[in-house]
């Protein structure tokens, strides 16, 4: 039910965006950031690279929103361990793809920012979408790894700084993942 209502969200975005004029939107954004034991992170206890990619739109004078989605693979071999023992020799991988929404709030006006950057403050809500798979014979508990809820909710505040009129770089901190990557205008 909750991820339909997202469904349903995201997909109302695309009708508003053409209600707003053009100044962020229309912006393609992928980067890679690192993620480690936070946010729909909680998996992993090692640091792990993970891919972003969204697509903003105008909604508002000086807000955008961008449906966005992430992946990341982890996996862990407990092969060292004994083999009479199955709870200990086994191997454990795991794909998470989390989807959602991000709203960005920009702050160029008010801090007179001239048109080679942008700041800007965000939060983003979406789900994961969990694919674990253990070995055949692993006999022990196989929730271990999903502690982590389904449904996140993230702060971002970040910077763009553009090369072109068509082509940025982008530093987004997050609670969820920090990303570092190219922004590509599609119009300016």
């Amino acid at each position: 039910m909750k991820k339909g209502i997202i469904i349903i969200l995201l997909a109302s975005l695309f009708h508003l965006t053409g209600m707003a004029q053009e100044r962020f939107g229309k912006t393609l954004n992928m980067g890679l950031g690192i993620a480690g034991y936070s946010g729909y992170y909680k998996y992993a206890q090692q640091s792990i690279p993970v891919f972003h990619i969204d697509y903003e739109f105008d909604v508002a004078s000086d807000f955008t929103l961008a449906p966005f989605l992430n992946f990341y693979m982890y996996s862990t071999d407990y092969y060292g361990g004994n083999p009479n023992n199955p709870d200990k020799y086994y191997a454990y991988r795991e794909t998470v793809i989390p989807i959602g929404v991000k709203g960005t709030y920009y702050f160029d006006r008010l801090l007179q920012a001239t048109s080679k950057w942008d700041f800007y403050l965000g939060a983003s809500l979406g789900f994961a979408i969990v694919n674990s798979r253990w070995d055949g014979d692993y006999s022990g508990d196989k929730n271990y790894y999903h502690n982590g809820s389904s449904l996140f909710l993230d702060i971002h505040i970040g910077s763009e700084y553009h090369f072109t009129k068509k082509l940025g770089a982008f530093l987004d901190l997050s609670s969820g993942v920090s990303t570092i990557g190219l922004s590509i205008h599609t119009t300016k």
